[in-house]
């Protein structure tokens, strides 16, 4: 697999609902993929319905094509607690082409980058002094 960076033509931000997110999760088991829940019932056990957060992250390349697209996850996690969760999935490459952008500004594409950057390495609330 190869890292997809944010001035890759590959790297994406995208935000899809969980119905979509249970679709990508389906595809996957169908498809045999590594990265995924075990189960969709092991997704909603952990994903809180709503709007999640998309980034590429890696391609997996086979014979010179692209056979699926790691991606990371940001989402609500599925506790009282109120916290978010982070994840990854495999997309094949026609779902992962279909999905709407959010990043189409060189701007909001480094903001983006960052907030997952900072969600992967952990977030913490500190108090301020």
């Amino acid at each position: 697999m190869s890292m997809i960076r944010s001035t890759d033509p590959d790297f994406r931000v995208c935000q899809i609902g969980f119905d979509t997110l249970i679709e990508i999760q389906l595809e996957a088991e169908h498809r045999g993929f590594a990265t995924r829940w075990t189960s969709v019932d092991a997704l909603r056990s952990q994903v809180e319905e709503g709007s999640v957060l998309l980034q590429s992250l890696m391609r997996e390349s086979r014979g010179g094509a692209v056979r699926a697209y790691r991606c990371l996850l940001l989402f609500s996690a599925m506790d009282d607690s109120g916290v978010g969760g982070t994840a990854t999935i495999d997309i094949e490459p026609t779902r992962f082409a279909s999905l709407e952008r959010l990043d189409r500004d060189p701007d909001v594409r480094k903001a983006l980058a960052r907030v997952f950057s900072l969600a992967t390495g952990g977030i913490s609330m500190i108090s301020k002094t």
